[in-house]
């Protein structure tokens, strides 16, 4: 074998390949060339700064942090909107509510109508009703003031779902006469859905919502 056989089997089996020679023919070449054997000395040290050389990496700690941060505060403004939109949603609802609620109930209290038999306890009824109206007029236009409505309009839905259900069983009055007090369980569940969306207070609502029922 020549120098140069010799210098690229060791330059092979340096770099982990075949060198496809003997090992005991390479190691008895280097003995007795000193030539080939400063070269395999010096070939080894360049090999080994090389396989110890540092790797820089760069540090994207903060770059990571700073995205996951993002990622947290964009997942807090969809949270936000959607929470803001479903409290929009519900106010109106339940303004829409009250603007029905006086428009029954007004014309009762002011010029009498359909009060039958019994004009005072028309009007009294109706006097309740328009109050109960701006009650959840209120509650639209504030809707961080719901919860403390909610418990008014929760006994009065209940009741009138209990003496209605007393009175059907009774026979004393009928089922079509009693389904207008579903409309106070609506209200009541509106309110309740109002008052758990609440959260941050919110800007009023427009003059003519806010005007027709909270």
């Amino acid at each position: 074998m020549t120098c140069d056989d010799v210098r690229a089997a060791l330059s092979a089996r340096l770099d982990g390949e075949d060198p496809q020679a003997r090992a005991a023919a390479l190691d008895g070449h280097t003995g007795s060339c000193p030539g080939c054997r400063s070269w395999l000395a010096r070939a080894e040290r360049v090999t080994r700064l090389t396989r110890l050389r540092p790797v820089e990496v760069p540090d994207l700690t903060s770059s990571i942090l700073a995205a996951a941060a993002a990622d947290r505060a964009s997942a807090r403004d969809v949270a936000a909107t959607t929470a803001r939109a479903r409290r929009q949603v519900l106010r109106v609802a339940v303004a829409v509510a009250a603007v029905a609620q006086l428009a029954v109930a007004l014309p009762v209290l002011l010029a009498g109508f359909g009060v039958g038999a019994d004009p005072h306890t028309g009007r009294e009824m109706a006097s309740f009703d328009v109050a109960l109206a701006v009650g959840f007029a209120l509650a639209a236009w504030r809707p961080e003031r719901a919860r403390a409505f909610l418990p008014v309009a929760v006994v009065l839905a209940a009741c009138l779902a209990a003496t209605s259900a007393l009175d059907i069983a009774n026979s004393t009055t009928a089922l079509v006469h009693e389904v207008g007090h579903l409309a106070a369980v609506a209200q009541a569940g509106l309110l309740w859905a109002l008052g758990r969306a609440g959260g941050e207070p919110d800007r009023p609502l427009g003059v003519a919502v806010a005007a027709g029922r909270g």
